[in-house]
């Protein structure tokens, strides 16, 4: 087919486990804008950023999905393995003492097709190299517009001459490597024959996006592609442009994206990347996600540092906050950040810190291992209320927590945790909220918890609530201060949940 296209990259999507990390390598050191910030479009509690030029212009955009703290991928065919931005020749000089300055993993420099090369590596290991190009130098210790990206394949004639159908052409060779070039950058073949196939996860990329002019273009590329294509085409509206996804021969996901209407259309230009949106979502719910992703601060910004503490973890500070934080304790296959909606709207001024269990099961976590149906890991509760107890004695020291003002908030097996969590380690915890819960500590020790309040939320309809009388006989005889409270529910949350823990609370002193 005929080429529709204005050719040449639009953008690259990659994704980050740490997503301050990314936001300090790809803004503060190489000095790109923050240009959208967004919940991801096929899954809007999913954290998207978009970095390039301040006007965010197709071509000098590189884009990543953050999965905090998510699994590591695996670099191989089908994937893109190295992108590449343009700086200024002259300052390549420049470019190597600030990596070194900084710290910044590097190599070089080298000459690569050609052209003085620097590679180095960003926080995720991800390969990100600075090609010199006559280019002028508008916005010092700033990189330019995408250079190239390198995709691996083992169908490297295939992925070639499928690529040439958008624009590209056949350029120079290096070794394993067949360039395609467009009026403004390149993408690097590579045979990969024989080398792992890539497996997805944090430190890989996503996928790779061409540009296209308008709507119709990627119309008419959809027609032709569905005559020859041996995968399926799908179309979609990202607001900010219009895409139409393919895999190439040798696996990898490219997109074709339109140039307009641009990431103006929604924020003034010199505004460009100031406020979160949230697509598909209702007003409350929006908010709610704005908590559910992680959050970040741009360089210069105030920040708190998050310490490296033995469970992964996140801190949120209200905008009015009342010197009260509430720690949350997830359920079963739950993570850090499930319990924030319900916490802020219990108490808004709290300051959240939710973490993360340890334990895993078939890909879900937990707080403490399962032996079999019932019947709990004795040992391992104790080895993690060890690792709890030190990660609580952290947060006192590294987040200024005050123990007198904190509530633990558990559900489920969160909640479980919390309640063994007091009996193991008593005087950590002054007041808790145990949603759901039941005693899972065999035999029960006997320590002296007068001094704590506890409330506990039981479901009528819940399944487990016949095992919470066992616990409440227990938290009765080490003295602490129970109130239970049995709401209209199973074992899921209800609203009747928040308003119990907003009456709790606002009592406690």
């Amino acid at each position: 087919m005929e080429a529709p296209f204005r050719s040449g990259l639009h953008h690259v999507t990659l994704i980050t486990r740490r997503v301050q990390a990314n936001v300090d390598f790809y803004v503060g050191f190489l000095g790109l804008s923050l240009v959208k910030r967004t919940g991801g479009f096929e899954d809007n509690t999913q954290l998207h950023l978009f970095y390039g030029d301040p006007e965010g212009s197709p071509g000098s955009l590189v884009t990543f999905f953050a999965w905090e703290d998510g699994a590591s991928g695996r670099v191989g065919t089908g994937q893109v393995s190295e992108i590449a931005f343009a700086v200024p020749a002259a300052t390549m000089g420049d470019w190597l003492t600030r990596a070194l300055t900084h710290r910044v993993p590097v190599e070089g420099p080298a000459r690569e097709m050609g052209e003085p090369v620097l590679r180095l590596k960003d926080p995720d290991g991800i390969i990100v190299k600075l090609v010199g190009r006559d280019l002028p130098d508008p916005r010092p210790q700033s990189v330019g517009p995408l250079r190239a990206i390198t995709l691996l394949t083992d169908t490297p004639e295939e992925t070639a001459r499928f690529l040439t159908r958008f624009g590209y052409r056949p350029g120079p060779r290096q070794g394993s490597i067949q360039r395609l070039v467009s009026e403004t950058d390149a993408v690097d073949v590579r045979d990969a024959t024989g080398y792992v196939p890539g497996v997805p996860g944090t430190g890989t990329a996503d996928h790779v996006a061409l540009r296209a002019p308008d709507v119709a273009a990627v119309e008419a590329a959809e027609d032709a592609l569905r005559a020859y294509n041996r995968s399926p085409t799908t179309v979609h509206d990202r607001k900010y442009f219009t895409s139409l996804y393919v895999r190439e021969p040798g696996g990898a996901l490219l997109e074709l994206a339109t140039d307009g209407p641009g990431f103006a259309l929604d924020e003034p230009a010199g505004h460009l990347g100031e406020t979160l949106f949230v697509p598909h979502a209702e007003p409350e719910r929006a908010e709610d996600l704005k908590l559910l992703l992680p959050q970040f601060a741009l360089p210069g910004q105030p920040r708190i540092p998050l310490r490296d503490l033995p469970f992964v973890h996140r801190f949120h500070v209200p905008e009015t906050p009342d010197g009260s934080t509430l720690v949350l304790l997830h359920g079963t296959g739950g993570d850090e950040a499930d319990l924030m909606p319900l916490a802020r709207r219990a108490e808004p001024h709290a300051t959240l810190l939710g973490v993360r269990g340890r334990a895993h099961e078939e890909g879900t976590t937990r707080w403490f291992r399962r032996i079999a149906g019932d019947v709990v890991d004795q040992a391992d509760i104790a080895a993690e209320a060890e690792a709890f107890a030190a990660f609580t004695e952290g947060a006192v020291e590294s987040y200024g927590l005050d123990l007198q003002t904190t509530t633990f908030l558990g559900l489920s097996n969160g909640a479980n945790f919390i309640a063994a969590f007091m009996g193991l380690h008593p005087g950590l915890v002054r007041r808790a909220v145990l949603i759901r819960p039941m005693l899972v500590l065999d035999p029960p020790p006997a320590p002296d918890l007068s001094g704590v309040d506890v409330l506990m939320l039981v479901g009528a309809q819940d399944p487990f609530a016949a095992r919470a009388p066992a616990l409440a006989a227990w938290l009765n005889a080490t003295g602490a201060r129970l109130e239970t409270r049995t709401l209209p529910a199973g074992h899921g949350l209800v609203p009747e949940d928040r308003a119990a823990i907003a009456e709790w609370l606002a009592l406690q002193t």
